[in-house]
């Protein structure tokens, strides 16, 4: 079985920044911790509101990730976000800072949070010049993706090296008798992805209910989590959380 990275998004962190002037709490110093406890990434989903990462925090953790081999960064966002005031748009940011891994997403500024993959059949001509320009500069592009084998095939075609699925719908299924046949689409989509040589992350709505049943599929690669880390670290503190989620992946 695959071993699972854990990567933490910071989003959460920074909007309760952005609630009060100045810098508290600082981004880059929670990102510390979490790579002090065992975060094997860092995870940051700039939008050009700057509801929460703003384009300087993803500059200052660029900076202190790139030094460690064993930690990853990953901006996720729209690929086609332009740049607005300071956001100097979201390919150009990913330019700058370099990240790792480039997890791409179709989200509009009007939604309250990502809630859906890529539609390939419509964006996959705009996504392939995108996807080889971040392989020209050395990044390992991600696709946001529901668990639909027609369109996890398209994500092989237009240059995809992972793709990261959508586990909102999983995470709404929790506890009901929808759960295993959405569990089961999910392990479907993986092992297709796998047999045509992408990678599986996975991401959104994760938490230490319902991840170890997740985790559980074999290519599992890596997971995105978020919201329900910053919840739990509020309850635990940052370095019990981190270790508790840890410990659900192996």
């Amino acid at each position: 079985m695959t071993m699972t990275a854990l990567s933490i998004n910071l989003n959460k962190v920074a909007l309760i920044r952005n609630s009060r002037e100045g810098n508290y709490p600082d981004v880059v110093e929670h990102a510390k911790v979490c790579i002090a406890n065992g975060a094997d990434g860092i995870t940051v989903h700039p939008r050009p509101d700057q509801r929460h990462i703003r384009p300087d925090d993803v500059r200052r953790l660029a900076a202190l990730v790139k030094p460690i081999d064993t930690v990853e960064f990953n901006i996720e966002g729209n690929p086609f976000a332009p740049a607005v005031g300071s956001y100097p748009g979201f390919i150009e940011l990913v330019k700058e800072t370099h990240p790792d891994q480039c997890t791409l997403v179709p989200d509009g500024d009007d939604q309250l949070t990502s809630d859906h993959g890529f539609d390939l059949h419509s964006s996959a001509e705009q996504l392939r010049p995108i996807i080889q320009q971040l392989h020209d500069l050395g990044m390992r592009v991600s696709l946001f993706m529901d668990p639909d084998l027609e369109q996890i095939k398209l994500a092989k075609q237009v240059g995809a090296d992972r793709i990261e699925l959508y586990t909102g719908p999983y995470a709404a299924a929790w506890g009901t008798e929808q759960l295993e046949s959405n569990f089961q689409g999910h392990f479907a989509a993986a092992e297709l992805a796998t047999s045509l040589g992408m990678g599986v992350n996975a991401g959104h709505d994760l938490n230490l209910d319902n991840l170890a049943k997740f985790a559980s599929i074999p290519s599992l690669l890596e997971v995105s989590i978020g919201h329900a880390f910053t919840v739990d670290s509020l309850a635990m503190g940052m370095p019990k959380a981190l270790q508790a989620y840890k410990a659900l992946l192996g």
